[in-house]
């Protein structure tokens, strides 16, 4: 019988943690027992992106080649969606996406704003193909780049393509890679290492993540590439151990690559010969530091050192060592096959080609999205993600993860790109974005990835170790409403200082979130140092609860409620809140039916 349908079932993480699994299940049962398995093909892929909606069923049919998206998945509608969708033929409308400022119902997935407003190259493949089938990613041009860079270009030939391309590293720094793997080639020393940094360890952050999971050999192929242009032997994927699954695909992929020669010896019958291991690190953010992150392949304690020397000439056992992103790995392929040029015209100018991005925060299509440099800040917010659930105003989005900044809404329509976020203040780091809206407090936002950064510095140097703990105690006193008048001033100059003299990148960023709040928002700053006051609501020591006379209805569950008993009136003549007794609880605003509890 010929195939008729196919059935994409997202097994990334976030859908299978949400019962993907299940869903596969039950469709390889529902489809034996309807005589459907020889007409369908059932494909469990990595990530979709669209982590809000999942899980996620995409099904292409005969009639139906752009494939209808169903999202929210559970396992009891597959019995639905077997009998009405493949056996009836009618699409199931309570499971298709609906807009968030329309309501309309999109059957296609290409229709949706979160995705026809997307360029997909290093996601290419991701939600398309079975990530441990080797013969699927052949089948999308998969190694036909390492065949072409091996049989037909030489070494300086790739690196000159690639410095066209002018690729920069995605894992956040933006250094050429180009240039990066030129330096390498001419370094001294053998033997050499190519390395993959999939040590992903920002908040919110999992673009690495998902491109392991669902398209394993595109970083496999990259790092071959690689391999060659420098004359390395050997390879290391480093990545961390609280990715279970893409550690799982890794190895499999491994597997499949050696296994038909295209990891190994004598790869395409050229003599080259290239040999990749997994490392698996223990969690440790200053791991993604290069040269801890070296420290920790070689067995050793993750601390970094300083450069130079940097790796490109003494790296992995002192030997040259090629560093590279996962993200950055994933677009060497296509650059190989369609050029340099090719990839330069996608994108701005000194930032070519997309930029994955983990979007998350208050708007409402959260997940993964792949976009072309230059894209704003403000299409990304309202036109990918949806907008700001509940009609709430835009206050600023945060990009570079704990090294980066915040960018007020006055900057919505900036070019997203590496420039262009150094000049705000902020950076592009690996690719997360948090959104935030108008009830969110700015200080606390900088306490938040201080406390971070503060718990993950190695504490090799003075700087990190003693400099952001400081800060992290000036941002605690001014949260808890205990900061003396020159305290902003202090903050401010001891971030100076910790930016200027710390040991790695980690430490020389940890202060960012601090100076890009203390310029867009110092107002907030102010109001909580003079006034003990936090405008956002949401510093606990700072907030008043009061009620409002017009909303009240003297119901007096307030005052039921209210377990310090410091709520006192009567039915006829109201309720009102002892400042002085209040705890802060919180408790009576959740519990007032009217909403005529505020607090600020």
């Amino acid at each position: 019988m010929a195939l008729k349908t196919e059935m994409l079932v997202c097994g990334g993480t976030s859908c299978f943690s949400s019962g993907s699994e299940d869903i596969y299940q039950n469709l390889v049962d529902q489809l034996a027992d309807n005589n459907l398995e020889e007409e369908t093909k059932l494909t469990k892929t990595g990530c979709f992106g669209f982590c809000e909606k999942g899980p996620i069923v995409v099904i292409y049919q005969e009639d139906a080649p752009t494939g209808i998206f169903y999202c929210q998945v559970e396992p009891e509608d597959v019995q639905q969606i077997v009998q009405e969708h493949l056996i009836n033929g009618e699409i199931i409308d309570d499971l298709l996406y609906e807009e968030p400022d329309t309501g309309r119902k999109i059957p296609e997935y290409e229709n949706m704003g979160f995705y026809k407003y997307q360029q997909r190259l290093a996601l290419k493949n991701c939600g398309f193909i079975e990530p441990y089938e080797i013969e699927e990613y052949i089948a999308r041009d998969g190694y036909r780049a390492l065949g072409e860079a091996l049989t037909h270009m030489n070494p300086q030939e790739i690196i000159e393509e690639v410095k066209t391309s002018k690729l920069r590293g995605r894992g956040g720094g933006g250094f050429p890679t180009g240039l990066k793997w030129e330096f390498t080639r001419k370094a001294e020393g053998n033997p050499k290492y190519v390395i993959c940094n999939a040590d992903e360890g920002d908040p919110g952050a999992f673009m690495d993540r998902s491109i392991l999971e669902g398209d394993p050999h595109s970083v496999i192929e990259g790092l071959a590439i690689a391999a060659y242009v420098i004359g390395a032997e050997q390879g290391y994927v480093y990545i961390r151990a609280e990715y279970p699954l893409a550690v799982e695909r890794l190895e499999k992929a491994i597997k499949e690559a050696n296994k038909l020669g295209l990891l190994g010896k004598n790869i395409f019958d050229t003599g080259f010969n290239f040999n990749l291991e997994i490392r698996v690190g223990a969690g440790a953010f200053v791991c993604g530091e290069e040269t801890a992150l070296i420290h920790s392949v070689q067995g050793d304690r993750g601390d970094p050192r300083s450069k130079p020397p940097y790796p490109a000439n003494q790296g992995l056992w002192n030997q040259p060592t090629l560093i590279n992103n996962v993200e950055t790995l994933a677009n060497v392929p296509q650059i190989i096959l369609n050029g340099g040029k090719w990839f330069s015209h996608i994108g701005a100018e000194e930032s070519t080609g997309t930029k994955v991005f983990a979007l998350a925060g208050d708007i409402y299509n959260t997940g993964l999205i792949e976009v072309p440099m230059g894209t704003t800040l403000r299409e990304i917010i309202f036109e990918l993600g949806g907008g700001i659930p509940g009609g709430k105003e835009f206050k600023a989005a945060q990009t570079g993860g704990p090294s980066g900044g915040c960018i007020p809404k006055e900057n919505l329509d900036i070019s997203v790109d590496y420039d262009t976020l150094i000049e705000v203040g902020s950076m592009m780091g690996s690719g997360g974005l948090i959104v935030m809206d108008e009830d969110t407090c700015m200080v606390d936002v900088a306490r938040y990835y201080l406390d971070f950064t503060q718990d993950e510095a190695c504490g090799k140097c003075t700087p990190g170790r003693v400099g952001t703990k400081r800060l992290l105690e000036m941002l605690n006193k001014i949260v808890e409403g205990e900061a003396e008048s020159n305290i902003l001033d202090k903050l401010e100059a001891l971030s100076v200082e910790v930016k200027k003299t710390s040991l790695c990148g980690l430490g020389q960023s940890a202060p960012n979130p601090i100076l890009s709040t203390l310029n867009y928002f110092r107002e907030e700053y102010e109001a909580h140092v003079f006034d003990k006051r936090c405008p956002a609501g949401v510093c606990e020591a700072l907030l008043d609860y009061t009620i409002d006379e017009e909303k009240c209805k003297a119901c007096g569950l307030c005052a039921k409620k209210c377990p310090a008993a410091t709520i006192e009136g009567s039915k006829e003549e109201g309720y009102t809140i002892d400042p002085e007794e209040c705890k802060d609880c919180g408790i009576c605003e959740e519990e007032c039916p009217f909403d005529a509890i505020a607090r600020g």
